[in-house]
């Protein structure tokens, strides 16, 4: 399951990717985007960079830890198409997942198909897709795979949770300690190929030390099957990492790495991976929200107003996170207003009651059009949003500054038969590219370098890559820009 080469993808499959001139931070490109006059949605602003330097973290501090990235946290595909082009691997949960992610050229090696209650059409289509890596809990999920997938490399997920977590996963997944022999006999009779243990502590784990008492418990397990003939040389520490603004993966990277040195030391031949989802896109997104609408309400025994107000997005939107992952979404003003403050409650643009988005938040009096700004976005928002009532999800823009271009540009050389093999083309490129950076720089406070021409009236709620022809389109105008216009046809 060591990374493989990452195989060229369409551009035009992605979304932009705006680049920053220095000086300009996320905030500003927001007002941008708000000001512009064509975006009255909500949108989110994706901080590529963000998601580089979680990864030079994880890779610093968790060296013998392999990242397979939970697609289930934030599916986006920039997301995607920047963590492959970095290294990591990715663990999906569906055959939609794991098209996905193949669909971006990623080598079934670098997958894991890590729901242990898989349906049969979601096997064959993992057997059909060369995916051979995949979890289980229980022993119909054996029976399944031996009559459809014999070929697969089973990994046998354990239930050890953590005592404070976002979400305890350990409620639905997860064989307790006590059953593992059995599971690990049935596989040995059914003649399946298990190749190590794993277990998931609870997304957004607050208790570190858990991760020792479920390496340690991984490690009996080991040493179990080994007496009926298996040798086995994985072991998946699941998910469970922070990765809110000012969260670290610190604490948890001294007690897992002392865990790994002393049941599972370098020695041993086993290889250890583990699945961050949240860790590496939660700060990285920050979503925009416009007020469409303003409420006074006073009651009887309070006469003083406080104020209901509408936004366009909510809990059937990016907001599902308050109902389904226990979030504690916070916000500011895009714009700082003075003024007393009152007390106010702030909604979702639907027709269902339970669109409340805050329940009581202190702000000065706002108006229709003031935005509201919300950080820390990115983990189980878009990816479970949903159109009820016919509101659209959130529109992503993701941005980098130079600098992070030029990292990724460095691991991404351009290949000999990428998609700018045309010397006319490759120079037009070249010329839109300083002549946008001209009128960005003299129009724009951010110097936003974007991947159309001028990007007018049209440019944020429209494909600005309509007016295109097929073979600039297909080269590299969709993303990256002149600085990385490398990434996506040749790969590390």
């Amino acid at each position: 399951m060591k990374p493989d080469v990452f195989n060229p993808v369409r551009t035009s499959t992605l979304d932009p990717i705006y680049v920053l001139q220095p000086g300009c931070d996320i905030i500003n490109m927001i007002r941008e985007i708000a000001d512009s006059g064509v975006q009255e949605e909500a949108f989110y602003v994706l901080d590529v960079g963000d998601i580089v330097r979680k990864h030079k973290e994880w890779k610093l501090k968790l060296p013998r830890v392999t990242p397979f990235y939970a697609v289930k946290c934030n599916d986006n595909s920039t997301v995607l198409q920047v963590l492959a082009s970095l290294g990591a691997n990715f663990d999906c949960a569906s055959k939609a997942e794991i098209s996905k992610v193949t669909g971006l050229g990623v080598s079934t090696d670098r997958i894991i198909f890590a729901n242990p209650a898989k349906q049969m059409s979601h096997i064959r289509y993992a057997a059909a897709s060369g995916v051979r890596t995949m979890t289980y809990d229980n022993d119909t999920e054996l029976y399944k795979i031996k009559q459809v997938h014999p070929d697969a490399r089973m990994v046998l997920r354990i239930r050890c949770d953590a005592k404070k977590a976002q979400c305890q996963l350990g409620v639905k997944f997860g064989a307790l300690p006590k059953d593992a022999p059995a599971l690990i006999r049935l596989a040995h009779e059914l003649g399946i190929d298990l190749v190590g243990i794993s277990f998931h502590v609870g997304s957004g784990c607050q208790e570190p030390e858990v991760f020792q008492r479920a390496i340690s418990t991984a490690k009996d397990l080991f040493e179990y099957a080994a007496t009926l003939g298996f040798q086995m040389n994985l072991l998946d520490l699941g998910g469970g990492y922070s990765g809110n603004r000012g969260s670290s993966v610190d604490d948890v990277a001294k007690i897992v790495n002392a865990a790994i040195d002393e049941f599972f030391p370098e020695t041993s031949g086993v290889q250890i991976i583990a699945e961050p989802g949240r860790y590496y896109v939660a700060s990285a997104f920050t979503l925009a929200t416009r007020i469409h609408g303003r409420r006074e309400v006073t009651t009887e025994d309070n006469p003083l107003p406080s104020y209901m107000y509408y936004i366009n997005d909510g809990v059937y939107g990016s907001f599902n996170c308050l109902l389904y992952d226990h979030a504690v979404c916070n916000s500011q003003l895009m714009n700082p207003k003075e003024g007393p403050l009152y007390k106010c409650s702030i909604w979702g643009p639907t027709c269902d009651g339970l669109d409340c988005v805050a329940q009581s938040v202190d702000y000065p009096l706002l108006e229709v059009g003031d935005w509201l700004v919300w950080e820390d976005m990115g983990a189980y928002t878009m990816a479970a949003a949903g159109t009820f009532n016919g509101f659209d999800v959130a529109k992503v823009f993701p941005v980098a500054f130079e600098h992070t271009w030029r990292y990724l540009k460095e691991l991404h050389p351009l290949m000999e038969g990428g998609f700018v093999s045309d010397a006319a083309v490759f120079e037009m490129i070249r010329n839109t590219y300083k002549e946008e950076e001209k009128y960005a720089s003299a129009s724009h406070p951010c110097g936003l370098i974007t991947h159309s021409a001028f990007n007018s009236a049209a440019s944020f709620d429209t494909d600005s890559t309509s007016s295109l022809s097929d073979a600039e389109s297909g080269v590299i105008i969709d993303s990256f820009g002149e600085l990385c216009y490398d990434l996506e046809v040749g790969a590390h």
